[in-house]
């Protein structure tokens, strides 16, 4: 696929091309896995509220199926292209390779506008998506999930939509379902509780004591809020937190469980009394230990790096930190924990979500989190090796772990002709 300098697939392509170098990887198998599988473009007509006939343009495209079925979220926004949505399917390929679960990356979306349209339209819109791309999903292909803008409703009507064409109520076909629909309990909170484990095993590595360490969270929603929460319980102390519309900061610190639910009631951070107002700019200097941007990409860049005082970085968010910024902190000695490794426990959950509707047979919330701990140790072990091994970042190692996982099955297989 040609990808064009300001594409956020050429960005992919910079991450792996460093590791790929690093790996030796032959010629053969550098093309095949830097050229998305299948990409599916797709017309979806649906009747507005108002009688009028419009026609939404959807993608999905399958990067690499070699580990197993694409795994990849569904988003609706303006802005999603044909590249946004390669690049995201990539990244998810290099996600659950990290992971080390049997999945390939996919990735799903929609140019459209859900806060314009009805409840309605949004889901004849999902439904019509979905009837558009059924030949090319289910348990054994392409296995979707939320993102940006859907949700578990969303996939209930995904779900139902695949099961009325096969005949047949099929759970698995998505994940990221109501518990009651065949969803996972511990799915919601385990993004959150992998960045906290995330965060522990990196104290542990440098010699620092989580219960002594000093935390600031951008962001806190799911992710940030959850893992605030969950940091909180181990003892560590959450000095500051912001969002998008403002922050708060207390020395001593945060009541994180007052704070998560002044949140649930007021949708922002800002205005909690527990602690000083703290402008969202000023995060980045504060004095602390453990920084974890949680909120949107590009957070971290060359106009801030400088600022960061924090001796790790836990990317909770999807690509928060640009890679000149990464390659200044990692310069200084901070420690980045890459998203793909970080944020990892959301598709880690979401595969035993897949598992547990395919056997039939649903684990308990306490076993859910035993075996995501058991998985993101792994993983994080496997990076960390990596990265003293050939002496490099973290992010560059979690790709050499993931990109080597998919080249070595890759040569198994062979060349089909």
């Amino acid at each position: 696929m040609a990808a064009h300098k300001e594409s956020v697939f050429s960005a992919m392509l910079e991450e792996f091309d460093a590791a790929a170098h690093i790996l030796n990887l032959e010629p053969g198998i550098w093309k095949i896995l830097t050229h998305p599988k299948r990409q599916i473009t797709v017309s979806c007509p649906i009747q507005m509220d108002n009688g009028e006939i419009e026609v939404f343009t959807g993608y999905r495209v399958q990067y690499n199926i070699t580990l197993g079925p694409a795994k990849g979220g569904i988003r609706f926004h303006p802005s999603v292209s044909l590249d946004e949505v390669t690049a995201l399917a990539a990244w998810m390929t290099w996600k659950c390779a990290v992971a080390h679960i049997p999945f390939g990356g996919g990735k799903g979306g929609v140019i459209c506008d859900p806060t314009k349209m009805s409840q309605r339209e949004i889901e004849a819109l999902t439904r019509r998506y979905v009837a558009e791309i059924i030949d090319a999903i289910g348990p054994e292909k392409d296995v979707p999930a939320p993102d940006v803008n859907t949700n578990e409703q969303t996939m209930a009507w995904i779900m139902d939509t695949y099961s009325m064409h096969v005949g047949h109520t099929t759970t698995s076909v998505v994940t990221g379902k109501p518990v009651e629909l065949g969803g996972s309990l511990g799915r919601r909170e385990a993004t959150g509780r992998g960045v906290m484990i995330a965060t522990r095993e990196s104290c542990k590595h440098l010699g620092m004591d989580l219960q002594k360490t000093r935390i600031a969270v951008q962001g806190f929603g799911n992710v940030g809020g959850i893992s605030a929460l969950l940091l909180a319980e181990q003892g560590a102390r959450i000095v500051a937190v912001t969002d998008w519309k403002g922050g708060v900061y207390n020395e001593k610190g945060l009541d994180v469980q007052n704070l998560f639910e002044y949140v649930q009631q007021n949708r922002t951070v800002a205005g909690f009394t527990g602690g000083d107002p703290l402008a969202s700019d000023k995060l980045w200097g504060l004095d602390v230990d453990v920084l974890i941007p949680a909120a949107l990409e590009n957070q971290i860049t060359m106009t801030n790096a400088a600022e960061i005082k924090a001796r790790i970085i836990i990317e909770g968010a999807n690509g928060p930190t640009t890679p000149d910024a990464n390659d200044h902190l990692h310069s200084r000695g901070i420690f980045v924990v890459p998203d793909i490794l970080a944020n990892s426990s959301g598709v880690t959950t979401s595969y035993f979500e897949w598992v547990q509707d395919r056997y039939g047979y649903f684990w308990t919330e306490a076993e859910v989190n035993q075996r995501l701990e058991a998985k993101m140790c792994e993983a994080f072990d496997a990076v960390l090796k990596t990265s003293l091994k050939y002496k490099v970042d973290m992010r560059t190692a979690a790709y050499i772990v993931a990109i080597n996982r998919v080249a070595i099955v890759t040569r198994m297989r062979g060349m089909y002709a």
